[in-house]
């Protein structure tokens, strides 16, 4: 936390089809009737503008967009994002939770060749220099993520379409990014019943959330 007043900001991770948009929303439900004030968001998107590139990004052939491409629509996206939602809801004192940021954008786009992960943090520093407080990376056999993705039968399946071997990568580099940020990311074991996992998000949250606010101290 940086300044008194300051919300929270609070990321869900993950690969395609593992829950991570159902927690999120399960948490944001929870923390408002624990009389918190919650912004629910999602990447990309979260803002009138990020969501058009949205429309962009997801939808269309796998070929449509290069690597490279992506990551600068993506970090546009991003940027909209912070500047119209993020920042004045945490300048408000709200708790912010957004179904993917950042990380998302460090493994579906860089990692798919080499050097790409540093343009992106390299962007990321540039343009967005923003982390969250607490990212939960619910973690899901890519078979079964890949199925249940595949299975809403939505237009936005792009990435899905690059099929397991991708998700099985970026299962990997997910666990491996939750090593890398240990001080903000918690894995959770997605392959449970969803009442379950969304009880120990909520028991993480909260923890965190109350150590949060004592370490900033009473307010003025």
């Amino acid at each position: 936390m940086t300044g008194a007043g300051r919300g929270s900001f609070i990321s869900f991770e993950g690969i395609d089809g593992s829950g991570k948009s159902t927690q999120a929303r399960l948490l944001a439900e929870t923390l408002r009737a624990a009389g918190r004030d919650v912004v629910l968001t999602r990447e990309p998107g979260g803002s009138p503008g990020a969501e058009e590139i949205r429309r962009l990004v997801l939808e269309g052939h796998k070929d449509r967009w290069s690597a490279e491409t992506e990551i600068l629509l993506f970090t546009a996206a991003r940027r909209d994002h912070l500047e119209k939602t993020i920042r004045p809801a945490l300048a408000a004192g709200k708790i912010v939770i957004t179904d993917r940021f950042a990380d998302s954008t460090r493994l579906y786009q860089g990692a798919r060749a080499e050097g790409l992960r540093e343009t992106v943090d390299s962007l990321h520093a540039l343009m967005i220099g923003t982390e969250p407080d607490l990212t939960f990376v619910v973690d899901m056999d890519p078979a079964i993520g890949l199925a249940r993705a595949l299975s809403r039968k939505g237009t936005e399946e792009r990435f899905e379409s690059f099929g397991e071997e991708l998700q099985a990568r970026m299962r990997q580099g997910f666990l491996d990014l939750a090593k890398e940020y240990a001080g903000r990311c918690v894995v959770i074991d997605g392959a449970r019943p969803v009442e379950a996992v969304a009880a120990d998000i909520a028991a993480l949250a909260q923890t965190r959330l109350a150590q949060n606010h004592h370490a900033e101290g009473p307010g003025p």
